[in-house]
This record gives structure tokens, C-alpha cells and sequence, in this order.
């Protein structure tokens, strides 16, 4: 399991929950050292009981968990950066739905062995996707479903989502877009501001 993502299950955990309640899932998984190296590579044991002590310390289920680090990872200020580099997918939610084919390359790009499971969006009917991810990371589907529903709202789109199993472990997201211009959506400029940086 990569670093990277362990990492950014930590910073989620501490930013909304607070740091007490990290601490107290590192001591239920037994973590020898409490705090993940964004770019070291950690046994998928760490990741099961992670997980398993998570569920347990939050009282809830972990698809409810994953898609709550997909909205995380969309909207929280701390995330911005993953925010733009999303939003440059398309000027509206159906035209990012169109470039998420190529998520895991772009991802690839910034880190080069951070390997993403395989995207693959089919259209089903009018304003009607379907999402195919592949499989070779626990809870990644529920995480996508996080991301699209955080991007709806950022683009003010109203879409309804649904997941359900696919063939050989694959996970299927079914998107039904009712509005792309229901509501407001967040601002987004394609310039950074001045003095922004990287994580910032």
C-alpha cells in the first residue's frame, strides 16, 4: 500500500475528527509508529487493520468512511490543489465525468508509482453514465463516489449516484445527471493565486 494514500487517510482522520481520535485508531491498529510516510510503501496488513480499527473507533461501516475521504479530498481548503487539478477535467460536471478515463495517468504524473485502479465511463443514456473501476485498491470505488458527489456540488450540478458490484471484484457507479446548472457552483479560476503553492 502506497504511503501516499495512508497518509491521506491520516490528514483526513486529524482534520475532521481531531488529532486525539487519530491517535486512539493508531493505538487500535497497533501502528508502531503513529504517523505515515507519504513516500514509503507499507504491507497491506497496515491497511486491514487501519481500516478495521477506523470502523470501529468511528462506529461506522468503511464505504461510509472512503466516501467521506472522497468529499475530503474535494472539498476540504487543505485539498485545493486536488480540487484544481480536477476541476481542469472539463468546464462542467459531464465534461469532467468525460476526463476521468484518464485520472490514473494524470495521477501517475505527479507520483510516478502511485498506481490508481483503471476508470472506465460508458455512456447509458441521456445525461446517464456508468463507471467502471478496476480493482488493486480497497475501497477506492467509495472514494470515487465521494470525489463525484463533492464535484457535483462544485460545479452546481444536481446527479444522482449509485454503486453496486461488477464482474471479477470491479466496482460499477451508476451517475444520472438531472441538472449540470442546478445551483451555483464553487469559484474556480483557472489561474492559482498569487503566492499559492503546492499544498497550499
Amino acid at each position: 500500500m502506497h504511503g501516499l494514500i495512508l497518509r491521506t487517510f491520516q490528514v483526513f482522520v486529524e482534520d475532521t475528527y481531531g488529532p486525539a481520535v487519530w491517535s486512539d485508531i493508531a493505538q487500535r491498529a497497533n501502528l508502531e509508529v503513529p504517523d505515515f510516510e507519504a513516500m514509503l510503501n507499507y504491507d497491506a496488513q497496515t491497511y486491514t487493520a487501519l481500516i478495521g480499527a477506523t470502523e470501529r473507533q468511528l462506529n461506522k461501516p468503511a464505504e461510509t468512511i472512503w466516501e467521506d475521504v472522497g468529499t475530503y479530498l474535494v472539498s476540504h481548503p487543505n485539498s485545493e490543489g486536488l480540487r484544481r487539478l480536477l476541476r481542469f477535467g472539463g468546464v462542467d460536471f459531464i465534461e469532467f465525468l468525460h476526463s476521468l478515463d484518464d485520472l490514473p495517468d494524470r495521477t501517475r504524473l505527479a507520483v510516478a508509482d502511485l498506481v490508481l485502479p483503471d476508470l472506465e465511463l460508458s455512456e447509458t443514456g441521456a445525461n446517464r453514465f456508468r463507471l467502471r473501476v478496476g480493482v488493486g485498491l480497497p475501497g477506492f470505488g467509495y472514494v470515487m463516489m465521494g470525489v463525484l458527489r463533492a464535484m457535483a456540488d462544485d460545479y452546481g450540478a444536481l446527479a444522482l449516484l449509485d454503486a453496486e458490484s461488477g464482474q471479477r471484484g470491479e466496482q460499477v457507479l451508476e451517475i444520472t445527471v438531472i441538472e449540470t446548472a442546478y445551483a451555483e457552483g464553487r469559484e474556480f479560476e483557472l489561474a492559482a493565486s498569487k503566492g499559492a503553492g503546492v499544498g497550499e
